[in-house]
Formats: C-alpha cells, sequence, structure tokens
C-alpha cells in the first residue's frame, strides 16, 4: 500500500538515472521544498531569468510556498506569502490567516507539491520508468495540471484525468501543456463525482504501461504537505507571532480533497497542539452524516474519505455549502462587491487587492474557519490558519455562470450587501461536530468501502491506518526519501553543488 524508500527494480532505476541526465534534470529534496533557504546560491540564482510558468527543469526548485509575487528575486521570499482576514470581513475575533497557493510555479496552485511528491518516490526507487510509462493523474482538476506539469518537465508522458464538469480555465491550461487532445481523459460530472474518475483509472490500468498516480492513496502526498506545507504554515504563524508568546494556534482549517493539505495539520498539532478542522461541501455531507449528493466547490472532491486522510487525528468537521463559496466569489472578485466591501465594511485597499488569491475551495476555508472560531469561542488571543489552494484567476467562467444565473438583471450593491449578510455576517456554527473517538471510528470506516471493497486495499493495511504509529513512520520516513534523490542526483551528475 505504501512505498518504501529502496530500490525496487534496478534496470527501471538505471533508466530513469539515463533519462534525467540526458534531460538535464535534479530533482530538489523534500527538505530543500520545505526550507528553500538550502537551495544552493547556484541554484536560487540561476531562476532568476526563468519565467516560473514555463516548462523548465529549474522550477522544480520552486515547487514550495516561499516564492512571493511574480518576479520576486531569486524565486524566494522570507516568509510565505499570505494574508490575514480583519474581524470586520469575518466577523470574529479570533485571527484567520490564509497562506497562498497561487505563487507556485506553472499552474498557480499548491497541487504541484502534491504532484512532484507522488511521482518522484517512484523514479528514486525505479517503480517508474519515464520512458516506457504514462503518468496518469486522477484529479478535480489541480493535481491533474500539476502532474502534467511535472511530466513534461522531467520528459515523460503525463495523462489528465478529471470530471467533464470542471471550471472552463483548467481545460484551457490543460490544452496548452498536454502533448495530445488525448491526453486529458474527462469523466462524467464534476466535483463530487471521484468514483468516476476512480472506475476511468481502473480501465486505464488494464494497460501496464499506465502508471496510476492516485493522489488520494499516493502516501507521497502526505508526506510533501506534512513536510513542505506545514512547515511553511509554521513560518507563517512565527512571523505573525513576532515576540507575543500569548498567541496560539488554535486551530488549522483545510477541505479535505485528497487529504494532502490536511497533513498539515499533523505536523502543526505535533509542534503546537492545533485542532485539525477538515472541511466538506454541505451539500454532499460525508464526514458529517455518511451522505451524497452534488456541489460545486471545485477542488475538495467528496463522497469518500481519502486512503492518506489521518481520519484518527482530526478534530473536527465543518461543512460549507456551495452557494455560499459561489456568491462571495462574486462579492470578492467584481468591482461592485469590492466598492461595497472598500465603502460600507471599511476592508483595508491591501486585503481587498489580496482577496483574488482564494479560489472557491479558499472561500470554503474560510468559511470553516469563522465557524470553528465561534464554536470554539476563540479570541484576539487565537489564529487559524488555513490555505488557498488557488486563485480567483481559475473561475471566471463559473463566476460568469453564477452571475447570469442568480443576477441576470446584474449585481449591484444591494445584491453585494445581502451576500455579505447572508453568507458572511450570518454564518453560524451549524453544520459543525467536534469529533470524538466514536465519531473519528464512524468517518474512518466510511473508507472501507472505497478502499477494500472497491479498490481492493487488503484489510490489515487499511486498518493499520487508525494507529498513530503508522503516520509517524511515514512522517520520518523524509529523511530516507531525500537520501534516495541526493543519491539519483549523484547518479544523473547533473550539476548540484554542494
Amino acid at each position: 500500500m505504501t512505498l518504501t524508500p529502496e530500490v525496487v527494480d534496478k534496470a527501471v532505476f538505471e533508466r530513469a538515472v539515463e533519462h534525467l541526465r540526458k534531460a538535464q534534470v535534479a530533482l530538489p529534496t523534500f527538505r530543500e521544498l520545505a526550507e528553500p533557504s538550502l537551495i544552493p546560491d547556484s541554484i536560487a540564482t540561476s531562476l532568476d531569468p526563468i519565467d516560473p510558468d514555463e516548462p523548465r527543469a529549474a522550477n522544480l526548485f520552486r515547487v514550495h510556498w516561499y516564492n512571493g509575487a511574480r518576479g520576486n528575486t531569486r524565486g524566494r521570499a522570507a516568509v510565505p506569502s499570505h494574508i490575514e482576514l480583519p474581524a470586520s470581513l469575518t466577523g470574529v475575533n479570533a485571527r484567520i490567516v490564509v497562506a497562498l497557493g497561487r505563487y507556485f510555479p506553472m499552474i498557480g496552485a499548491h497541487k504541484v507539491l502534491a504532484a512532484y511528491g507522488c511521482l518522484t518516490p517512484r523514479i528514486v526507487t525505479g517503480r517508474f520508468d519515464p520512458v516506457a510509462h504514462r503518468a496518469v493523474w486522477p484529479s478535480t482538476g489541480n493535481y491533474c495540471r500539476g502532474g502534467v506539469a511535472i511530466s513534461r518537465i522531467l520528459g515523460c508522458h503525463g495523462v489528465a484525468v478529471l470530471p467533464a464538469g470542471m471550471s472552463r480555465e483548467r481545460f484551457d491550461w490543460l490544452q496548452r501543456w498536454a502533448a495530445s487532445p488525448d491526453d486529458i481523459v474527462r469523466t462524467p460530472g464534476s466535483e463530487s463525482n471521484v468514483k468516476e474518475i476512480y472506475d476511468k483509472c481502473a480501465e486505464l490500468a488494464r494497460d501496464p504501461a499506465n502508471a496510476i498516480l492516485n493522489q488520494f492513496s499516493e502516501f507521497g502526498n502526505y508526506i510533501a504537505h506534512y513536510h513542505c506545507t506545514g512547515r511553511a504554515l509554521q513560518s507563517v504563524f512565527e512571523h505573525i507571532r513576532g515576540g507575543d508568546r500569548e498567541l496560539r494556534l488554535a486551530a488549522f482549517v483545510s477541505a479535505t480533497g485528497s487529504a494532502g493539505t490536511i497533513a498539515a495539520g499533523d505536523y502543526l498539532k505535533s509542534v503546537y497542539g492545533t485542532k485539525i478542522v477538515a472541511v466538506e461541501a454541505a451539500e454532499c455531507p460525508t464526514m458529517l452524516c455518511n451522505g451524497y449528493g452534488e456541489h460545486n466547490i471545485q477542488g475538495i472532491g467528496d463522497k469518500h474519505i481519502p486512503l492518506i486522510h489521518n481520519v484518527m487525528n482530526t478534530d473536527l468537521v465543518a461543512g460549507v455549502s456551495d452557494r455560499s463559496t459561489d456568491a462571495l466569489d462574486v462579492l470578492f472578485n467584481t468591482d461592485v462587491g469590492q466598492k461595497y466591501l472598500a465603502t460600507r465594511q471599511k476592508i483595508d485597499p491591501a486585503v481587498l487587492a489580496a482577496l483574488d488569491g482564494l479560489g472557491l475551495s479558499g472561500i470554503a476555508n474560510v468559511l470553516g474557519a469563522i465557524k470553528t472560531a465561534k464554536r470554539l469561542e476563540l479570541t484576539e488571543a487565537d489564529v487559524i490558519v488555513t490555505v488557498a489552494t488557488d486563485s480567483a484567476e481559475l473561475y471566471a467562467s463559473e463566476r460568469a455562470e453564477h452571475q447570469a444565473r442568480h443576477f441576470p438583471e446584474g449585481f449591484d450593491e444591494i445584491h453585494a450587501a445581502e451576500v455579505f449578510a447572508r453568507h458572511m455576517q450570518a454564518v453560524t456554527d451549524d453544520r459543525l461536530i467536534e469529533l470524538s473517538h466514536i465519531e473519528r471510528r464512524r468517518i474512518f470506516n466510511l473508507g472501507y468501502y472505497t478502499w477494500v471493497e472497491q479498490q481492493g486495499v487488503p484489510l490489515e493495511d487499511f486498518d493499520r491506518r487508525q494507529d498513530q504509529a503508522f503516520w509517524r513512520g511515514l512522517q520520518e520516513s523524509v529523511t530516507a526519501w531525500d537520501r534516495l534523490i541526493e543519491d539519483f542526483n549523484q547518479r544523473t551528475g547533473v550539476n548540484r553543488p554542494a
């Protein structure tokens, strides 16, 4: 079920070494992506003239949270890009801080980190042949884009599998980056139709040339986010904290999606005792009440419990409606909405300018953070950290459709006031549960139907994920993975200064 950090096929390993030697690709370690200050100066300097959105090997060293705004020198910021939302917007005293994934290279979303974390362990152990294999990336949009980008840099064949109902912007990007239109596989439905993605992957897996890199069950996704995203959010919190030792990191909020990002919560909990809050769509309340349904909070999946979700370490579950995320997307990203927030709610211009850094799942995370602050009665001494996987840029078509359907006469100031009142000021702690041991077990057991009955994971492997020792083993394996990456780079001989 999990990859072990050892070479399992010498012949495939040697072919991969030769392939990346010819492509002149060096692989960053997880430690370097977690702490980019460790990236050699010669590599960091070489990034200066390179467009972050080009499929260039050097951009692998930008697959981290410290890029800052486009044009930032040497691709490194002192602290990951983030915004703190004022109480005048959120309506709560707790300080809600959002790390922005929009500055990740090539795809403008942090899912490129997950893609790198899933493919690299297979390459350095001889489990993936970049010449003979096709990398198949099942996703609801961003992860498959990240996978196609990483595949293209490594000179291997990448195939995106995603629901047909995802935003037009995702498909526009894929059409520019995929080697062939046939490498964009559309499955029925939209965001909450993950089972249909798995069915297509099962069909593709019949061809041994197809390597399925399922983010929902690839533990490299967990490891990358535990170490890289977890430490990035620690850096953000310590920056905000400054010398105020009374300030505490009360909660980390994340939509589960593939459950990669929420692994950062395990890291933060180990350092600060932070509560971990999982967000899902209220229209498809799987964790909340074993539910079903459809929703449009693109980027958070649903209807199943990902294999890489450490459910037994999760503290709360919050349900957020896609009616709220769609409406707030319009409020935050139209001239009328921005003017209302500036003049009526007195929101600082810098915050207003940064709101376009929140994609639909980012807005859902903010709403989940507000619910958490209200349920736990948090104060000014409490910080809630969350993430925005991508930005509003990826949802212009969805926004236009929502406006045409719900505001056919135009979105005016009255509509803006109604949206703010209904979807921000009126947020309550409904559709939120604090998890007891029994509730955690209930949610954990839901995964049985997907992974044991449908996907054939052995029951013993499925069950051992209840034990935190299993997850600690994954967390501690990063040192071994980095040694393998370093050894692989040494074998390729691609320039890596000491």
